[in-house]
């Protein structure tokens, strides 16, 4: 080995060469029954899969029984139901909690959720404070761009909240919501819009903390500490890592300058990543392929923006759910990108670069700006009930499909 080489790569304690953990790599399930879900989460595992992270049907995203008339038309099409704790026993058989990270996609009834599977832990006599993973938990990307919310937006933020404060010391490594601008960029954001929409919200829910003053002084940094990010990433993977970068950059000032967090752990920016569906074509569905592999690749490419857990769609997605050989194959991507490339040897490729650094700035300023009018509005929730984001979103998407109708925007094998 090269002299040159040996002084880029990254070495342990003995001088050596050595890799980066990788992510956790997981794939997005869940359908029919509870026992069909546990047998897909079983034989994905066995394949090397490292997390969970699971789907949950209509009727049990909006608190309806599998047994209420509205429910039946949507039972275990988009996910698996769940209507007590019968069912996570069923659904997380033969697999051990203390061990496993799951994240569960889950927001109006993410308190319930997350009572079952604590209660769950204590009736097969696990440690409920060894649990690890997240609640998705995030109201406000309801009212913005999917409409499962329950509650009204104060009363949503407040149960956050509350969660937020139970977990602190009972369920310390669990992530009580996951600030979501996954489901922003497939509303129609911008790179900007993304960053600042989702920063903002995070911001607020921790201004909310503050003021509770339940959790005070060093307990305040631990729970800033858990707040984690559901991040999208799109096909343009430059700048989609230059967005990573950004919301590095941004969420380190902002917990250190307004909220005085000393420690830089607990102001490291914590994300998952599902990349972009809005962009897989039902037109030449193999397209979707190689749209999958370079997302991925705009969250895993810069190493000090490297995102800290992954699952990817499959091909497929735009025409059904996809089947096990379909799911294997995105799980086998992830793999070979982990696993086979050298990817995870190197520090960060893109440190120093004047035009990653250009655009990082670009882009961090513009979202700047944007969350201060959304701060100086009285924050996120007076954004949202003044249907500001809203309006901003709206006219993000129509520009977005009026620029692919004139061809401005290529899709290949769509309008090109």
């Amino acid at each position: 080995m090269t002299d040159d080489r040996k002084a880029h790569l990254l070495y342990d304690n003995a001088g050596g060469p050595t890799r980066d953990a990788p992510w956790i790599i997981r794939t997005y399930a869940g359908h029919t029954s509870a026992a069909a879900s546990n047998r897909l989460y079983r034989e994905n595992l066995a394949k090397g899969q490292s997390g969970l992270s699971i789907a949950f049907d209509l009727p049990t995203q909006c608190g309806y029984s599998s047994d209420h008339a509205l429910a039946l038309p949507e039972i275990g099409k988009v996910g698996v139901p769940i209507n007590s704790l019968d069912d996570f026993h069923v659904l997380f058989d033969s697999i051990p909690l203390a061990k496993m990270n799951t994240s569960m996609t889950i927001n109006a009834t993410s308190m319930w959720l997350l009572a079952l599977y604590i209660a769950l832990a204590r009736e097969r006599g696990e440690d409920e404070g060894a649990l690890q993973g997240t609640t998705q938990n995030d109201i406000i990307k309801e009212y913005l761009a999917r409409g499962t919310f329950i509650f009204p937006p104060e009363a949503s933020l407040r149960m956050i909240a509350e969660m937020y404060e139970y977990c602190l010391d009972r369920v310390p490594k669990w992530n009580a919501s996951n600030v979501c601008s996954y489901h922003l960029q497939e509303a129609g954001a911008t790179p900007v819009q993304e960053l600042a929409f989702s920063l903002a919200n995070a911001i607020s829910l921790l201004d909310l903390l503050r003021e509770r003053g339940k959790v005070t002084g060093a307990d305040f940094d631990r729970v800033v500490g858990r707040i984690s990010f559901f991040v999208n990433a799109g096909i343009r993977f430059v700048e989609e890592m230059c967005k990573m970068r950004a919301f590095t950059e941004l969420w380190d000032t902002y917990t250190h300058d307004r909220f005085g967090v000393a420690d830089e752990r607990h102001r490291r920016f914590r994300y998952g990543v599902q990349v972009n569906s809005l962009g897989l074509t039902e037109a030449q569905p193999e397209n979707n392929a190689w749209r999958i592999l370079i997302e991925a690749l705009g969250v895993t490419m810069s190493r000090n923006a490297r995102c800290r857990a992954l699952q990817l769609p499959a091909w497929n997605e735009a025409l059904s759910l996809p089947r096990p050989w379909d799911q294997q194959w995105s799980l086998r991507l992830q793999q070979i990108l982990a696993y086979e490339t050298d990817l995870l040897e190197y520090p960060d490729l893109f440190d120093g670069s004047p035009v990653i650094a250009s655009k990082v700035a670009e882009l961090a300023g513009g979202a700047r700006d944007e969350i201060e009018r959304i701060l100086g509005m009285g924050g996120i929730r007076a954004a949202v009930e003044s249907g500001y984001l809203k309006s901003a979103l709206v006219r993000s998407m129509s520009e977005r499909m009026s620029a692919i109708n004139r061809g401005d925007l290529v899709v290949v094998g769509l309008n090109r």
